[in-house]
């Protein structure tokens, strides 16, 4: 399986997070308690909270934090009541574009989302109107580093249940099924490998170049909508980069 290299994108969005820190923990701190929610609050058995908490530690999320979002979640179950819903529609060009949400309110998430579509130039669509261009796998990036034996990497996350490991320059991108995700995962974390993104994602299966500067500025403007509402969890698209 072929890939485009995500590090560089990573490394752009965590840049941004560092400046809006508060969203990113706002979204993690709705993970841990829904994790919470459907498995309890302790992690050895509860391999959804496992992938959170790792998910919440490489956004650099204090832990006195982490534990706080469980503890609060465990001694409030009956409050934790979000929701998760997802959107799909159409960027400038037809770029496809899948939006995953955690909320509260639906109303509010949906007229958000919406509006985030038609400002960004595009259009929301029907449920399956675009996610059937993308394939649903764990996904986990690591920065070379002089330190890095690709070979044991390899090994490792092939025994543990990886479906392909892409090298490249400047990073590595080791996928999984959803199902094996969080044993790789596990395995890396065991070593010592350190990893700059490990969540399920969406990758697209063809990706759509836009040229046009009208364009660009559109997409960047749904994207960065998106990016600012707290209800919006993740957002995947087959846009060229």
């Amino acid at each position: 399986m072929s890939g485009h290299s995500k590090f560089a994108n990573i490394k752009h969005k965590k840049e941004k997070n560092d400046a809006a820190k508060g969203k990113i923990f706002t979204v993690i701190g709705r993970e841990l308690a829904v994790a919470v929610k459907a498995g309890g609050p302790d992690p050895n058995s509860n391999s959804r909270l496992r992938d959170a908490i790792a998910k919440a530690k490489s956004n650099n999320m204090p832990n006195d934090t982490i534990e706080r979002s469980i503890k609060k979640a465990a001694g409030d179950l009956e409050a934790v009541n979000y929701e998760a819903i997802t959107y799909e529609g159409y960027g400038p060009k037809g770029v496809a574009v899948i939006v995953e949400t955690l909320t509260d309110n639906k109303n509010r998430s949906a007229a958000n989302v919406r509006s985030a579509f038609t400002k960004g130039g595009g259009n929301m669509g029907t449920t399956g109107c675009v996610s059937f261009m993308f394939d649903e796998k764990g996904q986990i990036i690591i920065e070379k580093n002089e330190d890095l034996n690709m070979e044991n990497l390899e090994m490792l996350a092939i025994e543990a249940g990886a479906e392909d490991i892409i090298e490249e320059e400047d990073s590595v991108e080791v996928l999984t099924s959803p199902e094996d995700f969080s044993a790789v995962r596990e395995a890396l974390e065991k070593a010592g490998i350190e990893m700059v993104q490990a969540e399920i994602s969406m990758i697209p299966q063809t990706y759509t170049a836009l040229t046009d500067e009208e364009d660009i500025k559109k997409m960047n403007k749904l994207l960065d909508l998106l990016d600012a509402d707290d209800d919006v969890k993740n957002v995947y698209h087959n846009l060229e980069q």
